[in-house]
């Protein structure tokens, strides 16, 4: 499975978009088992981390720069200049945002590991990652649409994802090595565990694709930010790698570095989609009349992109946009 993991990565998202394409009352059961698979395979992953090598890690003070520096200085630059050529619709414009400005936290360790990428100095630095795009992500949303869209972010999606997606796994992973080292069931059931990492990441990217295929939801919305995305991903590459070489880390830190740059949204902003263009509530005034005459006016849209500071309420953002 490892020798033929891209092929199967690419089935199971391809699996994923038909079912929900095919059959969208399965969506509500896959979505709810996004987070349970996705704290599995995270378990697996950490299983591989020894503890003193994690603690190890967090005296690498060259790496989290570097990976604060491309995530939070690099990526907003990219995002700046991609934004003004973006379509002038509010949501997809809030998609974009929400996809681009937030790192992956969670599998991105996964895809790192698989990759050559030290997962370990990426586990290490999930913490300051999470706590930084929580921090940064209300400046960064008022900076390209204005003010309104700053207040959709709360810190519980962030806090119930490092529990659960994290602090738990990282504990029963800790536990489990201990017990391998004390008895040969553990260690059975350690190197049974680890078999698991494929099959997981394919049933966490089928899980993933399925609640959120767009295909049956207005293609010429969220077809249009496929080109982008592309070119995001090949400019932060070989941004990534740049920064690498500037703090001269080793082969599997550089990959690291590139991995958590180009890696985006984690699932984390995914509760924070719905919210993401608040309706307008103006304080109507005047006579009844004059009242309904209004409501029934159609709303203007905002005239610029980043003087943006209303959203119509026909163009909130779907999670199918992220």
């Amino acid at each position: 499975m490892e020798h033929h993991q891209v092929a199967i990565y690419l089935a199971a998202m391809a699996v994923g978009g038909l079912l929900g394409w095919a059959d969208p009352d399965a969506s509500p059961g896959l979505e709810h088992a996004i987070n349970p698979v996705l704290g599995t395979l995270l378990f697996v992953t950490f299983l591989q981390v020894p503890a003193a090598e994690l603690v190890r890690s967090l005296r690498d003070g060259r790496f989290l720069t570097a990976a604060l520096v491309v995530n939070f200085v690099v990526v907003p630059l990219v995002v700046a200049g991609m934004f003004t050529f973006l379509p002038a619709d509010p949501a997809v414009q809030v998609g974009v945002l929400l996809v681009l400005l937030c790192p992956c936290v969670d599998y991105v360790i996964v895809f790192s590991g698989l990759a050559g990428g030290s997962s370990r100095r990426l586990l290490a630095a999930t913490p300051l990652l999470l706590v930084a795009q929580m921090l940064l992500l209300p400046l960064f949303l008022y900076m390209f649409m204005g003010s309104e869209l700053a207040d959709i972010v709360e810190a519980s999606p962030f806090l119930e994802a490092f529990a659960f997606l994290i602090v738990i796994p990282l504990a029963l992973a800790w536990a489990l090595q201990a017990w391998s080292a004390l008895w040969p069931a553990g260690q059975k059931f350690s190197d049974a565990a680890t078999t698991t990492t494929v099959p997981l990441m394919a049933a966490i990217l089928l899980t993933v694709v399925t609640p959120r295929s767009p295909t049956r939801r207005q293609p010429d919305r969220w077809a249009v930010v496929i080109p982008f995305y592309v070119l995001f991903l090949l400019v932060v590459t070989f941004a990534g790698k740049a920064v690498a070489k500037l703090f001269r880390l080793d082969a599997g830190a550089g990959r690291a570095i590139v991995f958590t740059g180009a890696t985006r949204n984690s699932l984390v902003v995914l509760p924070l989609a719905p919210r993401s263009s608040p309706p307008r509530t103006p304080s109507w005034t005047g006579s009844p009349t004059t009242r309904r005459r209004r409501r029934s006016s159609p709303s203007t849209p905002p005239s610029g992109a980043c003087g943006a500071t209303s959203i119509p309420t026909s163009a909130r953002a779907s999670p199918s946009l992220i």
